[in-house]
């Protein structure tokens, strides 16, 4: 499969024409007793082609799953345009629903523009019922604000709406509609609006990646999302995807990459990346003055809020992930009862009903001896909880679950990080005597 993403083709588009990175000494990434090969073409991830610089002197951001939203530049000024429309949406392999979007997808084609451009944004409404878009966090006159019934009229099915406004800063920001919320929301109508700075930054970006989070209720056995609830959610998505479908995010070695994560769900979310210690360096309220970072390796993301994180790439498959437990998992039922510790006998239970599995005596996990690769099997058109696996067996993730995969050269896509010799935990037959405990 390609996952190259593709940007908008305008006549600002050129090669910047930049030297290649430097040598790296490769000598300590050689492993002794090198482990059967393994793949992760089931773990997708996005190109490993960098994005070259744009004539107006921005690097392109990349949005896992999904595109930049092309423009046309008529006078000057850059015209994009935004269909609201049902669509088929798939989470993972086993789990297609009828959710709304823009332009065929949820969360629709990332907007980018540059501080100081003139945009004009057609806006067509193909839905079964009215709506608007609110340009979330952007500077613009009171009339474009996007407020169905206080800033506008409501863009009515087959009707057609423009929104004209000069970008008047830089930073993270999103779109979503401000009409029946509740509902537009909940099935899938949003989108992230990248304003880049139009002076160069210091230090410069390699890699800069978009991630929007959100939160869907898909009962087991239906198509489609469920507006009228709003807590006990069971899909936690990143791009409206959820782990091990969600592409993993790449880089090279020494490379600086930036992470821009919006909230659009209905919980705030710790979002966690191991590995390094990340800057907190910007969100919509643009890039921050230097004096403001903080390290940190958890930022809290606030529902309608935008964080950009940055960090300099070191080699692994690192986890990018939510922080809440239970927001790494597919499918979370409510209201089962705690088995944990009481003793159940599945093959008698099996007899009144066939393919019970609840919760083991001792934990989730008992039950990878028993399926295929350890995940609980549902209803129709409902995800396990748990999916994907790697090098070592297993992994119990699913939901906001995603990798940074970082090698000093970027080479074959399906390649599992292959640790150093002597830089993995291992099993050992004792503990050394003398150990106080």
């Amino acid at each position: 499969m390609d996952h190259s993403h593709h940007h908008p083709a305008s006549p600002e588009t050129a090669n910047s024409g930049e030297k290649n990175t430097a040598s790296v000494d490769h000598s300590q990434h050689v492993a002794a007793n090198k482990p059967a090969h393994k793949s992760t073409r089931e773990i997708p991830a996005v190109s490993t082609q960098k994005p070259p610089l744009t004539a107006q002197g921005y690097r392109p951001v990349i949005t896992p799953n999904g595109r930049t939203l092309p423009y046309r530049l008529t006078d000057g000024v850059k015209e994009f345009h935004l269909i609201a429309e049902e669509i088929e949406h798939e989470f993972a392999p086993g789990s297609t629903i009828k959710a709304w979007g823009y332009n065929g997808t949820t969360p629709g084609p990332t907007i980018e523009a540059v501080e100081g451009d003139r945009v004009r944004i057609y806006v067509t409404n193909k839905l079964p019922e009215h709506t608007s878009i609110h340009w979330h966090g952007i500077l613009l006159p009171w009339g474009m604000d996007g407020v169905s019934g206080l800033t506008q009229a409501p863009i009515k099915p087959g009707e057609t709406f423009v929104y004209e406004f000069t970008l008047e800063q830089h930073g993270t920001h999103m779109y979503h509609p401000h009409a029946d919320e509740m509902v537009q929301l909940a099935t899938g109508m949003m989108g992230m609006f990248i304003i880049h700075p139009k002076t160069k930054i210091t230090p410069e970006i390699d890699r800069d990646y978009v991630v929007l989070l959100h939160n869907w209720a898909v009962h087991p056995g239906t198509y489609r999302p469920d507006p009228n609830v709003m807590t006990e959610f069971n899909l936690w998505t990143m791009n409206s995807k959820v782990f091990p479908a969600i592409e993993s995010m790449v880089g090279q070695t020494g490379e600086r990459i930036r992470i821009r994560v919006g909230n659009l769900s209905m919980w705030n979310h710790p979002i966690h990346l191991h590995g390094v210690q990340f800057e907190v360096t910007g969100s919509d309220g643009g890039r921050w003055p230097q004096n403001q970072w903080r390290k940190e390796v958890t930022e809290i993301v606030g529902v309608g809020q935008t964080r950009d994180i940055e960090f300099t790439a070191v080699p692994g498959d690192w986890a990018f992930h939510c922080h809440m437990s239970h927001h790494t998992m597919n499918a979370m039922g409510h209201d089962i009862p705690n088995m944990l510790g009481v003793k159940q006998p599945v093959a008698q239970i099996n007899k009144v009903l066939p393919g019970y599995m609840a919760m083991g005596e001792h934990g989730m996990a008992e039950h990878q001896v028993h399926v295929d690769m350890g995940h609980m099997p549902g209803p129709e058109n409902t995800l396990p909880m748990m999916m994907g696996e790697g090098r070592y067996g297993k992994l119990e993730m699913g939901g906001m679950f995603s990798m940074i995969r970082v090698r000093d050269q970027l080479g074959e896509q399906a390649d599992l990080y292959l640790p150093p010799a002597g830089t993995q935990a291992r099993k050992v037959s004792r503990v050394p005597d003398g150990i106080p405990t």
